[in-house]
């Protein structure tokens, strides 16, 4: 397998370019595991199995890049296997651990084939909430291939020897995987641009402020749904809040129930999303899914352990 980072997948077999592909190696895992702690495990994991190769056996890998990732990626599929059982301990709704802007795992972009561009999602595009809550639905199998393929650009041939699939069984995963994306996108709805979506999520925030119920009514969906994860560590709602008016008078209370919090615009997962802080620290971090100017559905993570990138400091 080659790597994405160089043109001709070959590095030296030395510390410098080994360790340039963490970069690659924590975005590709944190697009297939959800979360960033997790995915550092990950990273931290396969450098530890390269070094303890001997110098031998790291010299006889072709393409050490393509090793990490190989190895990475299965480290990830294995995880993705177990997490059925570990979510079904986990309190209440589980969100993919939010990003915050400026985050170099976010960031660049790698080369690659640009066959069947239709089916291409960029990274950034890949990253936002909405996109990971469609990964998170999918069978491990199914997210390895797509995220390999449509995502980094990898060949079937490629993401076969990670899944351990024929590649034309590769092919039907990422196919399939792909449907759910589409699925879970309104068809008639135009996308709307960020600075519009900026807008909407501002207005919710100067509404959510005053306590507006009408207000906020105005700015959701009439099917719009609010998800909340505290892990079981804080309190927060274990069960989606669905409807307009119930969303709307739900965030409504808690403001009136939390007072003192301060609501910051920011950056979500590349997205407009909004920040809540108590006493100077991260409570709560809001990310938006915004069609025809109206908020669809809400995610806040408020579980204190995925909010650690977001500790002042």
């Amino acid at each position: 397998m080659t790597s994405p980072s160089e043109p001709d997948g070959r590095l030296d077999p030395d510390l410098s370019a080994i360790m340039s592909e963490r970069r690659h190696l924590i975005n590709l895992a944190y697009r297939l595991l959800g979360s960033l702690a997790e995915a550092e495990d990950v990273v931290q994991e396969t450098y530890a199995r390269w070094y303890a190769m001997s110098p031998r056996q790291q010299e006889a890998i072709e393409s050490p890049g393509g090793w990490l990732t190989t190895v990475a990626s299965r480290i990830c599929l294995d995880l993705l296997r177990s997490a059925r059982a570990r979510r079904e301990r986990y309190v209440g709704e589980w969100i993919p651990e939010p990003l915050p802007d400026g985050t170099e795992w976010i960031s660049g972009r790698w080369g690659g084939a640009t066959a069947d561009p239709a089916d291409r999602v960029t990274l950034d595009e890949s990253v936002g909430m909405a996109f990971l809550v469609v990964l998170d639905s999918m069978t491990p199998a199914e997210r390895v291939a797509f995220v390999l393929h449509d995502v980094f650009r990898y060949t079937f041939a490629e993401v076969a020897e990670i899944v351990g699939r024929t590649p034309a069984a590769c092919r039907r995963l990422a196919s399939s995987a792909r449907r759910r994306v589409r699925a879970s996108q309104p068809s008639a709805a135009p996308a709307v641009p960020a600075a519009q979506r900026a807008d909407v999520v501002r207005a919710f925030k100067q509404a959510w402020e005053a306590k507006d119920i009408d207000a906020l009514v105005g700015l959701l969906a009439p099917d719009a749904t609010a998800t909340g994860d505290g892990g079981g560590l804080v309190p927060a709602a274990l069960r989606p809040v669905e409807g307009a008016e119930q969303v709307a008078r739900f965030f409504a209370e808690r403001a009136e129930a939390v007072p003192g919090v301060t609501i910051l615009e920011s950056a979500v997962n590349g997205q407009p999303g909004l920040v809540a802080r108590l006493d100077g620290v991260t409570a709560a971090v809001l990310a938006f899914d915004v069609a025809d100017d109206r908020i669809k559905r809400i995610w806040a993570v408020l579980n204190p352990d995925k909010l650690r990138p977001w500790t002042a400091g």
